[in-house]
């Protein structure tokens, strides 16, 4: 009996030692592997900057009707590729050819009253001419004229004293008389009707400069109906909506026989020539970083593959900047808040079959290296 006894405590002493160091080799284990872990997260950390608030971006160009009508022949489809200058719709343009063929008859009025002015006004410098030339005439009659009674003059001033001697007779004396008065009635005829040609010329002179106003007015009303006829024919060609450029269709909810407001947006095209990232790194993220930096992308649709990619540039605020009802942290009681940098990170192969397949708005990690 005693024999067992031993043999039982010394079982129970040999027990609690072989726990003990089971439990030494684990813990020793913890220890070492959380050491390594969190050292080599702190040096991975030293190295990289990652985010998963990042997506893929592109360009996406809106199609926007310049007029208002009715839609009448839509021509493509959801997620349909087309090229710059496809049409995308038609809108019904019977009341714009209307407006056009307003304006060219417009124009072609304005025409003809420019033609009509024109007309009028080389009539009245004619007319200028003739006067001048009658004026002259008259300048030319009015010397002779007076000539003619200065001649008369002298001869009756010597029948005059004549007659007063009986050298002449009576008769002579009276045709003597009637000449001169003859004459000065001629010049006085030849005097009025040169004043009636002056008076005529400067009616005529009006009448031209007026015409030449006219002319000026009418040059100016064909600009306007040419300006009418150009702004006309451009709402026309704004019937046939066309593809801004190369990409891939939206969603198409137009359809035949819906009216269209000017200014309103139909759809877009997603352009599937270029394709970036924004990622939004946290504030305290941003002191390293810099431009140029290579980037590694994981896209969730991809897991497996790595995009390359580099560090193109930073926004010129934060988010918050920019949202529609940004913060204002001078009103009420202030919580500090870790504000986001939307940064631009793009593709370094953008030949890459798959960056092709990315589409805007799909979500990636980011790791910027900083080395």
């Amino acid at each position: 009996m005693a024999t067992n006894t031993n043999t039982t405590d010394q079982s129970a002493t040999a027990a609690p030692q072989k726990r003990s160091k089971v439990f030494i080799i684990i813990l020793a284990l913890l220890v070492i592997g959380g050491g390594w872990f969190g050292i080599s997260k702190y040096t991975y950390a030293q190295h990289h900057e990652d985010t998963d608030d990042a997506q893929v971006e592109a360009n996406i160009s809106p199609v926007i009707s310049k007029i208002s009508g009715y839609v009448t022949k839509v021509y493509v489809s959801d997620n349909q590729f087309v090229h710059k200058g496809d049409t995308l719709m038609t809108l019904d343009n019977r009341d714009f050819k209307i407006v056009l063929a307003q304006a060219e008859a417009a124009l072609g009025t304005a025409k003809s009253n420019l033609q009509a002015a024109q007309a009028s006004s080389n009539a009245a410098s004619k007319n200028i001419s003739t006067t001048n030339a009658a004026i002259s005439t008259a300048n030319a009659q009015i010397e002779t004229a007076k000539v003619n009674v200065w001649r008369t003059t002298q001869d009756y001033q010597r029948y005059e004293n004549l007659v007063k001697d009986h050298s002449i007779t009576q008769q002579q004396y009276e045709q003597a008389l009637a000449a001169k008065q003859l004459a000065e009635k001629q010049l006085q005829v030849l005097i009025d009707q040169k004043n009636q040609a002056s008076v005529q010329t400067g009616v005529v002179t009006s009448q031209s400069n007026a015409t030449a106003q006219q002319i000026g007015v009418a040059s100016s009303l064909i600009k306007q109906r040419e300006v009418d006829v150009e702004n006309a024919k451009l709402n026309l060609s704004y019937t046939v909506i066309t593809a801004p450029e190369s990409g891939i269709v939206s969603k198409v909810p137009i359809q035949e026989g819906q009216f269209l407001q000017a200014g309103q947006s139909t759809f877009s095209i997603v352009l599937n020539d270029d394709k970036w990232v924004v990622a939004n790194f946290k504030e305290t993220q941003y002191n390293k970083m810099q431009v140029g930096q290579k980037v590694i992308i994981h896209a969730d649709a991809f897991p497996k593959h790595e995009f390359e990619a580099v560090l193109s540039s930073f926004a010129p605020a934060t988010g918050n900047k920019f949202a529609l009802l940004p913060a204002d942290n001078a009103s009420g009681n202030f919580v500090k808040v870790v504000q986001r940098l939307p940064v631009k990170i793009e593709f370094v192969n953008k030949a890459d079959t798959l960056v092709k397949r990315l589409r805007p708005g799909m979500n990636v990690d980011v790791d910027v290296h900083l080395d």
